[in-house]
């Protein structure tokens, strides 16, 4: 049976556009790739994308001139990791209390991996992951 080659989006909701924006792009550093009042698209180190949808705005199917989206949502605190090399690890803990983002948790892997976890401004579980975590990574 073939395989999947890689996660190509992850998607997190958000009850408001701007401030989420905000954050990916000051604290992340990551920039849109476009963005309009429903959803904001990031490339993450053109290897995957970050989706940031407007809580409850695609619960209807998206008509496209290409085709029909599926609707789809979600509430709650959701998780995402995004991979980070060992070396910026202190970089990052400086980024984040620079922009009084607290560190909820420091995880240090039996693979030899270390993991930063904090929040978002929608209470998203976010982390920084450095190799050594997973097999392969």
């Amino acid at each position: 049976m073939p395989e999947p080659t890689g996660i190509l989006e992850t998607v997190l909701y958000t009850d408001d556009m701007d401030r989420a924006k905000a954050f990916y792009e000051s604290v992340i550093g990551l920039s849109p790739v476009f963005s309009d009042d429903r959803m904001t698209a990031f490339d993450v180190a053109q290897n995957g994308m970050l989706l940031l949808f407007k809580r409850g705005e695609t619960l209807e199917p998206v008509e496209t001139p290409f085709g029909t989206i599926p609707p789809h949502d979600g509430a709650g605190p959701l998780h995402m990791a995004l991979s980070i090399a060992e070396a910026d690890l202190e970089h990052w803990r400086e980024t984040l209390a620079a922009h009084d983002v607290d560190i909820e948790s420091v995880v240090e892997w039996p693979r030899g991996g270390k993991s930063l976890y904090f929040r978002d401004p929608d209470d998203h579980c976010l982390e920084l992951a450095t190799p050594g975590l997973w097999p392969g990574y």
